[in-house]
């Protein structure tokens, strides 16, 4: 074969594997597509899986072929050390309040008045997000910069944070116009159950929880580390264009109309009307479905449709004149802080707790309620003795919103957080970016406490029957200083103990013997391992296969691993490289546990092909041991129901996914049901 040849035939094979990675990106975009904004796949996780892998792997083979809007390019820049400033070409300006029908309808009489017009005017309303505003600029379909709102003029790039967020495109769709550039400004936000969920992972591992969901958005958004921001169950509405290149649009629903076109999510309950009667009653209707809906709002937006008169009107010093916001009443008590208590979480963490005169929100009883942090604590000036005004965060979350400043008698008492750990009289310390102290002592009674605990609980070593009280009372008794202890307990130890008679104490020790025989996800999680749960856990055991290889892992090991980002491959990597904590995993060995190994006989695989969604909090299983049945038999978990959806697992307080099952007809079970549906294998 000649040179020419040579050289010929490898440039036809480079252009055949260019052309085929494009086909491959263009697919991906349109499934995600589908699957993210018009919740309605039509492959299954098993094909679009299998599409990813291979432009993966093509793109691993020919790197020079990667392009920034790459499907698979979401995840994977390097944390930075600080934000950069953006300037926004068109100031995000903060909207004026409106709060009753009347104050609406003397917005509709300055807009006319400022008009010189009497006809009727036609506005664009929808529910107002309360989430975290932001700014997107696509060039040529691409996007180039993300970036906060700020003060409304500049605001802080959030570009690689933004990227990982799979409801928005890193490439628009295709519909032939000549656009260059594209500057569109929506809403991060957080689901409401997706916050629950990701609130009892956290808690789970002991990490601080978020107040509410627009704070963990808002956190989220801004994390140094991109790795650590794809980790947060984020989504986000488009409500508008600033600006546009090559294209001309006459009003914000053709704006919106535009934006759909281009493959960005915008609200589906956004409506257009003639008059401001029938967005007075658009504002009622909101108001009534407020608690249905997913995702938190606090108000209706409603704008001037007519982008000329938009112009016209322009704006005052910090707000458009052809914009209000409607606000709705947030359903807040009032009630008085009786004492600010100190709770130590499994990690350390030390949290503040409001202690309350007991009072009904929402129609649930409240008596206490998180203060988070003591950065919290002095930004809204809580102190002791104040009557403050709180509500359910969420409609789930206690949450103290302010002091009632013009109730002190001078009387309350600033918040200080001590110089030691409240319980162990230790050291505390609080780390440069952290938000809490945490007591450093690792003897400190409550962190071993709720470590044992965790790990005999259900989901991790399953000892029946010790529970935080037994825990308690065998470590005020000495018998127990860590997990590894729990091995070495006897009968006679047990006997000697209040409320222990024979059959309960032989009751136990069978229950920690047979824990000696599990699985190696469930000791892994039973480690108690910060920001490792159940799914991570069974990810790990799946990957190494042996307790002491994963010991041995580097961080570059574990942070290729799925679903483990750098800042959790970091915490595994530390966690496994203390000597102390090694030693602890051999005494665990060396008290004869035994990893049985995790096989599935595939004709046992009974859900191979079906999609599963799950909705609200099961009686007994968590989240991720349901994941784990259904992945574990051959099945698929959705985040998003659809006519292919097999399956809807229901729970208490269920969301809307529910009635959507409902009306597409998917087969709705309980946990009962689903339990049946698996117990043959488990």
């Amino acid at each position: 074969m000649s040179a020419e040849t040579s050289f010929l035939t490898m440039t036809s094979e480079i252009n055949n594997i260019k052309s085929r990675i494009e086909k491959l990106r263009k697919e991906i975009n349109y499934h995600n597509y589908l699957y993210y904004i018009l919740d309605s796949p039509k492959i299954s996780d098993l094909e679009y899986d299998t599409l990813l892998r291979e432009l993966k792997d093509l793109e691993t083979r020919h790197p020079k072929l990667i392009t920034l809007d790459s499907p698979t390019q979401r995840v994977g820049a390097k944390p930075s050390e600080k934000f950069n400033s953006v300037s926004h070409t068109i100031p995000m300006l903060s909207l004026d309040d409106s709060f009753s029908a009347g104050e609406l309808i003397d917005f509709e009489k300055r807009i006319k008045k400022f008009l010189g017009i009497n006809d009727e005017i036609e506005y664009v309303a929808e529910p107002k997000i309360d989430g975290l505003a932001v700014e997107l600029v696509y060039e040529n379909n691409i996007l180039k910069i993300a970036s906060t709102r700020g003060d409304g003029y500049v605001g802080e790039e959030i570009t690689q944070n933004i990227r990982t967020i799979k409801s928005i495109p890193l490439k628009l769709m295709d519909i032939n116009e000549k656009i260059t550039i594209i500057e569109a400004r929506g809403e991060i936000f957080i689901k409401k159950n997706d916050f629950i969920l990701f609130n009892k992972e956290r808690e789970e591992k002991g990490e601080p929880v978020f107040a509410n969901p627009r704070n963990a958005a808002a956190g989220s958004v801004r994390q140094l580390d991109p790795s650590i921001t794809a980790m947060r169950p984020l989504d986000c509405f488009i409500y508008g264009i600033s600006a546009i290149e090559g294209f001309k649009i006459n009003s914000q629903w053709e704006a919106l109309e535009l934006l759909k076109k281009l493959g960005l999510k915008t609200n589906p309950l956004i409506e257009k009307f003639t008059g401001i009667k029938d967005v007075i009653k658009f504002c009622n209707n909101i108001h009534e479905i407020r608690g249905k809906l997913d995702y938190e709002i606090d108000g209706v937006v409603i704008k001037v449709n007519s982008l000329d008169f938009q112009e016209r009107l322009g704006a005052k010093a910090r707000s458009p004149r052809w914009a209000t916001a409607y606000k709705f009443e947030a359903p807040s008590v009032i009630t008085k802080i009786k004492d600010i208590l100190l709770s130590v979480g499994r990690m350390g963490t030390i949290t503040p707790i409001a202690i309350m005169e007991p009072v009904r929100v929402g129609g649930v009883m409240v008596g206490r309620a998180t203060l988070h942090n003591e950065d919290e604590v002095n930004r809204k000036d809580i102190r002791l003795g104040d009557w403050v005004e709180i509500r359910r965060a969420g409609d789930v979350i206690p949450e103290v919103v302010k002091p009632l400043v013009e109730r002190r008698t001078g009387e309350e008492m600033p918040f200080k957080m001590p110089g030691a750990c409240p319980v162990c009289d230790g050291k505390i310390e609080r780390e440069v970016g952290e938000a809490h102290y945490k007591c450093v002592n690792p003897e400190c009674f409550p962190k071993v406490l709720k470590s044992i605990t965790h790990f005999a609980s259900k989901n991790a070593m399953n000892i029946d029957g010790l529970g935080p009280k037994i825990v308690e009372q065998l470590i005020n008794a000495g018998l127990i200083k860590d997990v590894s202890d729990i091995y070495s307990i006897s009968m006679d130890d047990l006997l000697n103990l209040d409320r222990f008679a024979e059959k309960s104490a032989e009751n136990l020790i069978n229950a920690i013997n047979t824990s000696k025989t599990t699985t190696l996800a469930r000791f892994i999680y039973a480690l108690g391992i910060p920001q490792v749960g159940e799914v991570t856990a069974w990810e790990l055991a799946k990957r190494f296969n042996d307790i002491k290889v994963i010991i041995l892992a580097s961080k570059d090991d574990l942070v290729h691993i799925e679903g483990i980002g750098g800042e959790m491959a970091l915490e595994i990597f530390n966690w496994f490289s203390v000597e102390k904590k090694q030693k602890l995993v051999e005494r665990l060995l060396d008290a004869g546990l035994i990893f049985e190994a995790e096989k599935i006989d595939v004709s046992k695989l009974t859900l191979t092909g079906l999609n599963f969604i799950l909705t609200g909090t099961l009686p007994n299983l968590s989240r991720d041991e349901a994941k784990e049945r259904i992945k574990r038999l051959g099945g698929n978990v959705v985040s998003s129901i659809s006519k292919n959806t097999d399956y809807c697992v229901v729970g208490d307080k269920p969301g809307s996914k529910l009635k959507k099952a409902r009306e597409l007809g998917v087969k709705v079970i309980n946990e009962d049901e689903f339990i049946e549906i698996t117990k043959n294998n488990f």
